[in-house]
């Protein structure tokens, strides 16, 4: 399907990993590196318009930010156009408050963690990789938040968040539908039936999805992913991030990405928890 090349592109960086830049060294930068990083993302959106964005701490509802646009539609009335997710929560708050640490600089090692324990059975290690990448793979215990992207455009599905885009559409809305979960080898939820796409009433919808983890909270934000560390995201997004943590079957996340639509094979890296009171919306 063809789409604008720079739309595509920019909100493609958002969300993909930086795998064109090469195994980078996986020590944790300092403290001071991500202060650089939040002192030029204000330096770069100062002034200029850019709309609240996200991630960002639910639990805190405090915000400056006051660019406004309508809230999308409920997902029932919209296309479900991509599912991906991102190694560790990219949000903070509910049962997800531990932070990873600064992680490599470009997404990868940081974000916020389960906050609970888990069992000897849920952490049993299993005897094989699962979403291996450079960045490395998941493991029992392992976090991640995933991202169901809802469009009210004619979308279609398929890699990359460029298929909730459309020609004849140039600003439709978008919703993400927010499940934060921690994997497990015992007892754990089948992702491939979270996943489940059917048809209904003409829209790819997730009849499955998670209506038992806490009220979301919902609030106005923008697209994510470390390819906007250092500057603003342009897209407008309707957040719906459920508060406690789903505990999911680690094997049926293997089964999932060896069979998608959308060639989702790996976790993708996390935006810095954006702390800007300007670039943040307040949650009502």
């Amino acid at each position: 399907m063809n789409k604008p090349v720079l739309t595509i592109i920019a909100i493609a960086s958002a969300t993909m990993s930086i795998a064109a830049i090469g195994m980078e060294d996986q020590q944790a930068v300092s403290d001071e590196v991500i202060t650089e990083q939040r002192v030029a993302l204000a330096a770069a959106t100062d002034g200029m318009g850019f709309g609240p964005q996200s991630p960002r701490d639910i639990d805190a509802a405090e915000g400056n930010n006051h660019r406004a646009f309508s809230s999308a539609p409920a997902v029932t009335e919209m296309m479900l156009c991509d599912i991906h997710f991102h190694e560790n929560a990219e949000h903070k708050g509910g049962e997800f408050t531990t932070y990873a640490g600064n992680g490599n600089g470009l997404g990868y090692g940081t974000g916020f963690k389960y906050s609970n324990e888990l069992t000897g059975a849920e952490m049993a290690p299993i005897d094989k990789k699962i979403a291996e990448s450079e960045h490395g793979d998941l493991v029992p215990g392992d976090t991640i938040e995933i991202h169901f992207v809802h469009s009210t455009a004619q979308a279609t599905l398929g890699p990359t968040l460029g298929t909730c885009l459309s020609d004849a559409i140039g600003n439709p809305q978008l919703r993400v539908e927010t499940v934060v979960a921690v994997l497990v080898s015992d007892g754990g939820v089948d992702f491939t039936e979270m996943a489940k796409i059917q048809e209904i009433n003409g829209l790819n919808q997730l009849p499955n999805l998670p209506n038992n983890l806490g009220t979301p909270i919902v609030y106005a934000g923008s697209t994510t992913g470390p390819g906007y560390n250092e500057t603003g995201s342009p897209f407008q997004v309707t957040w719906s991030v459920r508060p406690n943590v789903a505990k999911l079957d680690i094997n049926s996340i293997d089964a999932w990405i060896k069979d998608n639509p959308f060639g989702e094979n790996h976790a993708h890296g996390v935006r810095n928890l954006v702390v800007n009171p300007d670039l943040l919306s307040t949650i009502n």
